[in-house]
């Protein structure tokens, strides 16, 4: 049975904001055993709540001042090497979201054009495309006419590695230089 998704938001009620916090903190005490029990990495944690007079410490004081002492004697650039403040890792997620936009305008471009390659091919006039269109069909056309030789010739070479020697060789046309992807 799953639980139902909780609300993240201040409890108002002051004993069940306590209780929550029991429970959560032994939970959380729970996932740093495990974790470092499952990955072998060394690691601690302290609580304070507001209405504890002293915090709660794990594993136990002196494994935190020693797990403490050893990152504070890491040189700083190891320290700070994999921690994120909220800006960095927004700045990594629109990044990374620019370059997934990036890569569908492409695709979505590529299909664009084939669509308009096949229509072509039916009796499409290209009088009324602009030369943009015009300059990305034609690298459509490059890259498909690309594959085509690949294919060929990786054909011709199964055939001329299975022993037949009545293949006639024709040698393929270079393709014409790549024009770039307007997007």
């Amino acid at each position: 049975m799953s639980r139902k998704k909780v609300k993240l938001a201040y409890i108002q009620n002051h004993t069940t904001r306590k209780l929550t916090f029991k429970k959560r903190k032994k939970g959380f005490m729970k996932k740093m055993s495990e974790i470092t029990t499952l990955c072998d990495v060394e690691a601690c944690a302290i609580v304070y709540g507001q209405n504890d007079t002293q915090p709660e410490v794990w594993p136990s004081p002196s494994g935190v001042q020693g797990t403490y002492a050893k990152f504070r004697t890491m040189p700083s650039m190891e320290q700070t090497k994999k921690q994120l403040n909220m800006e960095t890792f927004l700045r990594q997620r629109i990044d990374k979201a620019k370059d997934q936009l990036r890569k569908q305008k492409k695709e979505n471009r590529e299909k664009e054009m084939s669509i308009l390659m096949s229509q072509c091919l039916t009796g499409r006039s290209l009088h009324d495309l602009s030369m943009g269109d015009l300059t990305d069909l034609g690298w459509v056309v490059d890259h498909k006419v690309e594959d085509i030789n690949r294919k060929v010739k990786k054909v011709h070479d199964e055939l001329a590695w299975n022993g037949s020697n009545q293949v006639q060789v024709v040698p393929t046309q270079p393709p014409p230089p790549a024009i770039s992807f307007n997007i």
